[in-house]
Formats: C-alpha cells, sequence, structure tokens
C-alpha cells in the first residue's frame, strides 16, 4: 500500500490526505474500484453533558459541550471508514460523505461513507 497507508494502534487504515469528496484523486489513477465502504458510531450526551450544554444555551453562542461530542463522533466513524478500506485492499477514498441521524431522544448515530480505491501516481 506504500505511502497511502497509516498503521494506528488498532491496524491500518487510508490516510486522511487519500480521502475527498470528489470521485476523482488529483494526482492519482483509480486502478481498482473495491466497494462502498462505512464507518458508523452511535454517541448520547451523558445527563452532565445536557445539563452543562443547557446552561450554556442561556448565554447563547456556540454550545461547546455538544461541538465537542460531535465532532469526537465524526472522527470516530470517519476513522472506522478508513480502516473499512484499508481492509479490503484500499488506499484511497472517493465520494466521502457524512450522514447523521437521531436515532432516539439524545442518541444520534453518525454514518462517514464513501467508495475504496486503489490508487496509484499519474504519470
Amino acid at each position: 500500500m506504500g505511502s497511502y497507508a497509516v498503521q494506528t494502534g488498532t491496524g491500518r487504515m487510508v490516510a486522511h490526505n487519500m480521502v475527498t469528496t470528489q470521485f476523482e484523486l488529483d494526482g492519482f489513477r483509480v486502478v481498482r474500484t473495491l466497494g462502498v465502504v462505512r464507518g458508523i458510531t452511535v454517541r448520547s450526551r451523558s445527563i452532565f453533558g445536557t445539563i452543562g450544554a443547557s446552561l450554556q444555551t442561556l448565554v447563547g453562542g456556540n454550545i461547546s459541550l455538544l461541538t465537542n461530542l460531535c465532532e469526537r463522533a465524526r472522527a470516530e466513524a470517519f476513522d472506522l471508514m478508513l480502516r473499512h478500506a484499508a481492509d479490503l485492499g484500499g488506499n484511497a477514498v472517493v465520494g466521502a460523505r457524512y450522514d447523521a441521524t437521531e436515532v432516539m431522544q439524545g442518541v444520534t448515530e453518525v454514518l462517514a461513507y464513501g467508495t475504496a480505491v486503489f490508487v496509484e501516481a499519474a504519470k
């Protein structure tokens, strides 16, 4: 996989710079399309987080407790997607997207998905 994959404590994953929302990766050509990959996480707010966020709404502005929770959920889903791509033999992901759904009050599912591909540097 060359320099397009990284080793983590939990295994291989596609390098972050090898992911794009486009359907082509500049400077590379797709050799193989490996299929749809996804990473999913489901998060809930703790009672303390809910109380803290409620207090932050009183003063207005960014609700940092919820922003941090959302960012951690997105990052986890993204990394799971990159591991899934590497497991299929990919070294890049094209057409990457996020989706989020509230599955019950205070519980949110975050999904990162895209198409795993194996790319080579364009000549």
